[in-house]
């Protein structure tokens, strides 16, 4: 019998402008919202004090945008880079055109912009990712430019 272990895409793999859209989507709960916002040092009043929040322009509260950022890449781990990456090297272009409120679903897709082999480090690509996060109404509610650096097949083999 044959092993299939479950892995992201290597770079070989990636093509750009090809949209991989992610599946399931994750609803987030205040629980989350909490947590994250808790565990991250983050005393902001729009996360956590609904009373207040509630007086504030949204009239009630927000989803941390950093965790709507955090979920959004991890909604592309499984389907792009588990196991592939070698790093995360930096975001560019972080927004959040829309909030995100307790019991929405983020849903996330990723575009493949660039690719290019590694000059310094042999093995490897260098690819620019677009994320894009939407809710449970197709409204566009957070989007990040990634650069990543990932395995090509060869160069993982070779590693092992």
């Amino acid at each position: 019998m044959r092993d299939e272990i479950q892995r992201g895409l290597y770079y070989d793999e990636l093509d750009e402008g090809v949209r991989y859209v992610h599946r399931p989507g994750r609803t987030l709960t205040e629980a989350d919202n909490t947590l994250f916002t808790s565990v991250t040092m983050n005393p902001q009043g729009l996360h956590l004090d609904a009373a207040w929040a509630a007086t504030q322009p949204f009239g009630k509260p927000l989803v941390n945008s950093m965790l709507t950022l955090a979920t959004l890449v991890g909604l592309s781990v499984a389907h792009l880079t588990r196991g592939t990456i070698v790093a995360n090297l930096g975001f560019a272009e972080v927004r959040f055109p829309a909030p995100v409120f307790h019991g929405d679903t983020l849903y996330g897709a990723t575009t493949v912009r660039d690719r290019r082999l590694s000059e310094s480090r042999p093995g490897t690509g260098i690819v620019t990712l677009e994320h894009v996060g939407t809710n449970q109404d197709d409204v566009e509610v957070a989007r990040a430019v990634r650069t990543v650096m990932m395995w090509t097949r060869r160069g993982h083999e070779e590693e092992r």
